[in-house]
């Protein structure tokens, strides 16, 4: 029997109108949507939908509003597909908190609440520090390391095979960029982010998260969700909130979180969440695993028949 895994997705992912059609269709999205608004006491709602732009990129909103749009792809699965199981479940980045509360390890205002001032505390760390990053085309990761340590600069994301990620200091990324083409890079492109994430820049923001998530009562999870920090599934409840401030600076293991899935026998993974980035991640981690996705009102249809087939 296929095993079942959900995957959520991380910032970046955000587009203006997320969630809009899923809001207009379903009422029960549109009252997570309003629940979302008061327990922050702001329309996260309205950003999603209408934005502008600028408001939905800032960290403060992204990482909630994305967060909240997964949980809502999730919730509609959940009724839709009553009969519906998952065995796992995983998230890149701020989605491993989704993922977190898909398993019954935290609330979903507490999720909520906790994602919106991660994001606030990042943002402080990318204010005081200069930061970038930058993706990595078609470079191993051995040499990709080795530019790293020439330039100062630190492996943030290890998506899949030939893209990854890099991060630090915004005049060493330039540097790192030069490196990894002589190398061989097919591509180094600088990306639009607010700062350094995933890399000893974003420092400050750990004891600020730490302190929130002492606020949240953290329980086990029901099903294994996999930490970005080890690729290996989360333990106690002490454990996943030391795990989930450790990763705000290390590494994000996507590859090997992957990977480690596969070879438990998962063969069918579902990405919650606006983008099909984790798609493509998977494609070319291995093209036989069955990805499907809910990003709006089509994917989630088509989503639901497939399950149902």
């Amino acid at each position: 029997m296929s095993k079942t895994a959900l995957l959520f997705a991380g910032q970046g992912a955000q587009v203006v109108g997320m969630g809009k059609d899923l809001a207009e269709k379903f009422p029960s999205a549109q009252a997570w949507f309003d629940r979302a608004n008061a327990a922050l006491g702001y329309d996260l709602a309205g950003i999603c939908f209408n934005g502008p732009e600028a408001d939905l990129t800032k960290t403060e909103n992204a990482q909630p509003g994305i967060f909240l749009m997964s949980w809502v792809a999730f919730q509609l699965l959940k009724e839709r597909a009553p009969n519906f199981k998952f065995e796992a479940t995983a998230g890149l980045s701020l989605g491993e908190f989704t993922a977190l509360t898909a398993a019954g390890a935290m609330s979903f205002e507490d999720g909520l609440r906790v994602v919106r001032q991660r994001g606030k505390f990042m943002q402080e760390a990318c204010d005081a520090t200069r930061g970038g990053m930058a993706a990595i085309i078609g470079l191993d990761e051995a040499p990709t390391r080795e530019v790293c340590a020439e330039a100062g600069v630190v492996l943030a994301n290890l998506n899949c095979p030939g893209q990854l990620v890099i991060s630090g200091a915004a005049e060493k990324i330039a540097k790192a960029c030069e490196l990894a083409k002589a190398k061989g890079a097919k591509r180094a492109l600088p990306l639009p982010v607010a700062g350094a994430y995933h890399s000893p820049l974003m420092a400050s923001a750990q004891p600020k998260l730490g302190a929130e998530l002492a606020k949240v009562n953290l329980v086990a999870p029901i099903v294994p969700v996999i930490s970005n920090v080890t690729a290996q599934a989360h333990g106690t409840p002490t454990e996943i909130s030391a795990k989930l401030v450790e990763q705000v600076c290390a590494s994000v293991l996507w590859e090997t979180s992957m990977r480690a899935l596969l070879a438990q026998g998962f063969t069918r993974f579902i990405e919650l969440g606006p983008g099909t980035a984790l798609s493509g991640f998977m494609k070319r981690i291995d093209k036989s695993a069955q990805m499907l996705n809910i990003a709006d009102a089509a994917s989630l249809d088509a989503t639901v028949k497939t399950l149902s087939t």
